[in-house]
């Protein structure tokens, strides 16, 4: 048994090394679950290398041209779930608009409770990062973000932060929550990039 379902083997060549499938979605973080009554407590703040820096509600960020993606997601703890269909906005959308800057070569990731995550820019700018407001055509529930997380699916989920709140733009890289506790820099599960000495 792994989070109460049954392993399931993979054999389509898309689970990486070391991971087992399941159909759960387990939750995993750092803190306290935050809570929102009102939407109109929250914002998402755009800035840093930026030319036009912005803060965006709720519903300006539903202005935005919507995507739904399907992907698979790869846990650092072990499990893979497959075919998660999201929806949100693509993130190339809000680096278009804020209009990055040539230098930038990194994002901070900024969630509730000072939580980071760190990326490169082009982890950033892939075609199938999200920042994604519904999982599986129904709002995000608390415990797994809501109203926005990040969906980065080519690496492992602890970079996809949850109850997002800041995106940040800078020339250098710097660690993120995890990565200061000794999790990777990049976070590849393909490579196995678990551990900062891997």
């Amino acid at each position: 048994m792994y989070f109460g379902k049954t392993k399931q083997k993979d054999e389509s060549g898309r689970v990486p090394p070391n991971q087992n499938v399941t159909t759960s979605f387990p939750v995993l973080h750092a803190g306290n679950i935050p809570y929102y009554q009102n939407l109109q407590q929250w914002n998402l703040q755009v800035y840093g290398l930026v030319e036009h820096p912005m803060l965006l509600t709720f519903q300006e960020l539903l202005e935005f041209p919507q995507a739904e993606t399907t992907n698979d997601i790869h846990c650092v703890t072990g499990w893979s779930r497959l075919d998660n269909i999201w929806t949100g906005v693509r993130a190339k959308d809000i680096a278009e608009k804020a209009g990055v800057k040539e230098k930038a070569g990194f994002v901070i990731l900024h969630a509730e409770e000072g939580w980071t995550s760190n990326l490169a820019m082009e982890d950033f700018l892939r075609e199938t990062t999200i920042l994604a407001h519904s999982f599986n055509h129904e709002p995000l529930t608390p415990e797994h973000g809501y109203p926005l997380r990040a969906v980065i699916p080519h690496l492992y989920f602890w970079k996809s932060a949850k109850w997002l709140r800041g995106i940040q733009f800078l020339e250098r890289n710097h660690p993120g929550f995890w990565e200061r506790n000794g999790y990777h820099m990049n976070g590849d599960p393909w490579k196995e990039e678990r551990l900062s000495w891997d």
